[in-house]
């Protein structure tokens, strides 16, 4: 991508009201702009953000053996009267009629959709285990929405749901999801950390909080400190045993919400492991049985013929929260400081001879060498200082920074500077791209 063919509205002061990092960054930075109250419209950068995040997250669904759908917006009211959650759920709900006052909801969370998509289809043992998962806009109307993503009145969730004929097989569902999950974050670049939490609005017996220590952190979370010590991600998910291990590695160490903390058990932690900090919630999952499939009819036959209900799971990750949570957790004074994984761009070339016409030449044979290779690239191409230049590329965040100039040319060399720890080399301009493979 050309820079000057690009739209990146960038910005050099703080908006006024954005009172957190990520928020201040990301409207900065030209990735997002608030529409309204809670609700944001998302620029080519900060879009290209979220697809990387959501296609990550896809990818360990699938890996997992959750099988993806698309469920709409609205739903019908007449489900969440059916479940029983329509009047308590609260003035978060968006309720809305249409033209033949028929009345709609815009879906805050899907467990009566998919309820009734599982029962009008599966009607024996033999289907199951099922997950289905979707990634979709969701709306809770907050009565003060505020820092940014973090906490908007309109997101991108996804979330999956788990079908089994027993407690004992659902384990295995929230198993996988758990370990999944972790997955996920490590990929992202996140040292979470999953805690026992409230089940909520949603309800169920087993519920787990996945959450990162930042200074902006809602919550307060107490915590081992070893349990962020593990490096070991490798598991079987066909294997019960692999599954069930990986999910004992992470929870025999202490972790607890502010709500659900035991001092008695904080207390037997090594004193210099004992930890508690301001954390963010990026993943929430349930275990929650039969609360929706005995009301909503959602029964199966097992082998016996008889008709039972099935074992339901919820399993969600804020897509679009996420985007806040890594600034949170990788910024500085300059600006963003993104993960590889999710950059919206891996390299990012800074000429700065503008008028300089080897410096064009080679600018463009290094961008279009490195789309060859199928590296994601923004090229600085504009007529704009060279200050403005390097305050935008790390106002953005691009991980990988070739610098071009008309003295490093004379002696066949660049310079490549890696963002995230601020070192800078030198660089023969033949290697330039044999590095940068090493590196990506």
């Amino acid at each position: 991508m050309y820079w000057s063919k690009s739209f990146i509205p960038t910005s050099k002061e703080n908006p006024s009201g954005a009172k957190i990092p990520s928020h201040q960054l990301l409207i900065r930075a030209g990735m997002i702009k608030q529409e309204s109250a809670g609700i944001y419209s998302w620029l080519p950068l900060g879009f290209k953000v979220l697809k990387n995040i959501e296609s990550i997250v896809r990818e360990e669904q699938e890996a997992a053996g959750a099988v993806e759908i698309l469920m709409p917006t609205l739903q019908s009211s007449d489900l969440w009267i059916e479940s029983g959650r329509y009047e308590g759920y609260g003035e978060e709900m968006l309720r809305i009629s249409d033209r033949h006052d028929a009345d709609l909801i815009y879906g805050p969370t899907n467990e009566e959709q998919i309820t009734e998509i599982f029962r009008s289809y599966i009607k024996s043992y033999k289907n199951l285990p099922l997950n289905l998962f979707h990634i979709q806009w969701k709306f809770r109307d907050e009565i003060r929405p505020r820092f940014g993503l973090l906490r908007g009145r309109e997101f991108l969730m996804k979330d999956a749901y788990s079908f089994d004929l027993d407690k004992e097989s659902a384990k295995i569902s929230y198993f996988k999801m758990f370990t999944s999950y972790m997955r996920t974050f490590k990929r992202l670049g996140l040292n979470a950390i999953p805690v026992i939490a409230d089940s909520g609005p949603i309800g169920g017996e087993l519920s787990h909080e996945f959450s990162i220590i930042t200074n902006t952190g809602e919550t307060e979370i107490y915590y081992d400190s070893r349990i962020l010590e593990i490096e070991d991600y490798d598991f079987d998910y066909s294997k019960k045993d692999s599954l069930e291990n990986s999910y004992n590695k992470f929870t025999n160490f202490y972790s607890s919400t502010d709500d659900k903390h035991s001092e008695d058990l904080f207390q037997k932690i090594p004193e210099e492991f004992q930890n508690k900090g301001k954390a963010i919630e990026i993943g929430h999952i349930f275990s929650f049985g039969y609360k929706y499939s005995e009301p909503m009819n959602a029964f199966v036959n097992n082998d016996k013929g008889e008709n039972i209900p099935v074992y339901m799971g919820s399993y969600g990750i804020g897509v679009s929260r996420l985007v806040s949570a890594i600034i949170e957790a990788y910024h500085d004074d300059r600006g963003i400081l993104w993960p590889i994984s999710v950059a919206p761009f891996q390299v990012g070339i800074i000429n700065l001879g503008k008028n300089d016409e080897k410096c064009k030449k080679v600018s463009e044979d290094i961008y279009q060498q490195l789309r060859s290779n199928n590296i994601d690239v923004i090229y600085d191409d504009r007529d704009e200082s060279a200050g403005r230049k390097y305050a935008d590329m790390d106002l953005i965040g691009i991980p990988y920074q070739i610098i071009l100039g008309p003295r490093d040319l004379e002696s066949n060399k660049c310079e490549l500077k890696n963002r995230l720890n601020d070192q800078r080399v030198s660089i023969d301009l033949d290697n330039i791209i044999k590095e940068l493979l090493k590196l990506i």
